[in-house]
């Protein structure tokens, strides 16, 4: 019976290259399930036998433990040095984009809490 490891949706590239390289360098036999085009179906890491799905949820947990870390180390790093762009500068790069964006978020909050607001 096939056991799912990880879902692919909205996974980069450079992540599902990572994971790929670890089942193989572990020699854990997997098979990889593309997600759709239109996201109806996630996509995923499977494998066969239970004692390799055992085997590589530990290893996946551990790789993404070490990859989260990683990531905010690098993030953190992005802050510091200034190559993160504040609401400030995103406004002032693109302000047609998030004007528009911010009249999205208040139309859609407007019609998710206007029906409970009695005025």
């Amino acid at each position: 019976m096939p056991h799912f490891l990880m879902n692919l949706r909205h996974v980069p590239d450079d992540e599902a290259d990572e994971v790929r390289a670890l089942l193989e360098t572990n020699n854990i036999n997997y098979y990889e399930t593309p997600p759709s085009r239109w996201g109806i179906s996630m996509g995923g890491f499977w494998v066969h036998e239970a004692d390799e799905a055992e085997r590589a949820r530990a290893l996946l947990d551990e790789y993404q433990l070490n990859r989260a870390r990683d990531q905010r180390a690098d993030y953190d790093r992005r802050l510091a040095a200034g190559e993160v762009p504040s609401f400030g500068q995103r406004l002032a790069r693109r302000p047609l984009t998030v004007i528009a964006i911010l009249l999205a978020v208040a139309l859609v909050l407007g019609l998710a809490v206007g029906p409970f607001l009695h005025w």
